[in-house]
């Protein structure tokens, strides 16, 4: 697909600001009102009450701790999606939500409950540097050598079989993201 104008940064601030608020209202009115229960309403594997976490999931986070590590590189890797073209913005949040959720609701440990916008920050990750392998833009090598450079140690997240962590959310993540970028390489 041929490249089209870069947006305003303002505007992508705005756009990925305002999920993160979002995220924040929630989880304070999870402490506040609820003391942390509205986490059962994540991503259950293998239950078909669970999958309505997949949607849910990245709205919700273990805590403030969670929110604080999940807040900046959901900030800036959802901003350099959306500025160097709106219009990726939407498709690839969706699939890495998607995906990533569907991978940990097949994957995930029986009785546990995934939660976070972990998987969406991997998609975007995945999204960013694979799109540099399908683009070979001058503009996408350097924004992917950038994205390596701030957040290329993410990549361990993706290590089967750590405590507490939805390695599964991560992998699929950021094969979803991958998958995004596979769509609009060029013809």
């Amino acid at each position: 697909m041929a490249s089209s104008k870069p947006g305003k940064l303002t505007d992508s601030l705005k756009v990925t600001g305002t999920l993160v608020a979002i995220f924040w209202i929630v989880e304070i009115v999870d402490a506040l009102l609820f003391r942390g229960r509205l986490d059962m309403f994540g991503i259950r594997p293998r239950r078909l009450d669970g999958l309505m976490g997949i949607v849910l999931a990245p709205f919700l986070h273990g805590g403030f701790y969670h929110l604080i590590a999940n807040t900046m590189p959901f900030l800036i890797l959802g901003t350099l999606i959306h500025w160097r073209r709106p219009k990726d913005y939407v498709p690839v949040t969706v699939l890495s939500a998607l995906i990533g959720g569907l991978g940990a609701w097949l994957l995930g440990a029986p009785g546990s409950v995934h939660v976070g916008v972990s998987g969406v920050i991997f998609g975007y990750f995945g999204f960013l540097v694979a799109r540099a392998y399908f683009e070979r833009s001058f503009a996408s090598i350097l924004l992917a050598v950038l994205v390596i450079f701030l957040y290329g140690g993410i990549i361990w997240g993706v290590r089967p079989f750590q405590t507490g962590i939805s390695w599964q959310g991560h992998l699929f993540g950021l094969l979803g993201g991958v998958f995004a970028a596979s769509l609009y390489r060029k013809r």
